[in-house]
């Protein structure tokens, strides 16, 4: 999760946001290369008016040296295979405006760009 976040918060606060996470509808679920991990991705579970019994990826993460070596594809279809599996009916995600390789990813994938996601820090 440092790497994912550039090491921009401390390990407790990162700890402490992730164990709040999992107090709702969270999964995180991992990849794995030969006993090692080299990705994860955090769960959302929910319905939305606009495309029912949905699934929001959170922080989809290949971990640098094994991506574009097909392990992100692999680890997005196992994940949308198991969604299927449960009734799901979408698959959602967020990425930051300036992965554009990730853009060109998850178009690849069959995503659709709907609009933006905007933040206001309090």
């Amino acid at each position: 999760m440092q790497d994912f976040t550039s090491h921009k918060y401390a390990d407790d606060e990162l700890l402490q946001r992730l164990k709040s996470m999992f107090a709702h509808d969270y999964d995180c679920v991992a990849i794995f290369l030969e006993n090692q991990l080299i990705g994860f991705c955090g769960l959302w579970y929910q319905t939305r008016h606009y495309s029912g019994k949905s699934c929001e990826l959170d922080h989809f993460y290949i971990d640098e040296p094994f991506q574009g070596k097909g392990y992100g594809k692999q680890f997005l279809d196992w994940i949308t295979y198991q969604l299927k599996t449960k009734g799901y009916e979408a698959v959602e995600l967020n990425a930051y405006k300036e992965n554009k390789a990730g853009h060109r990813f998850y178009e690849r994938e069959g995503f659709e760009h709907l609009g933006f996601h905007f933040v206001k820090r309090l």
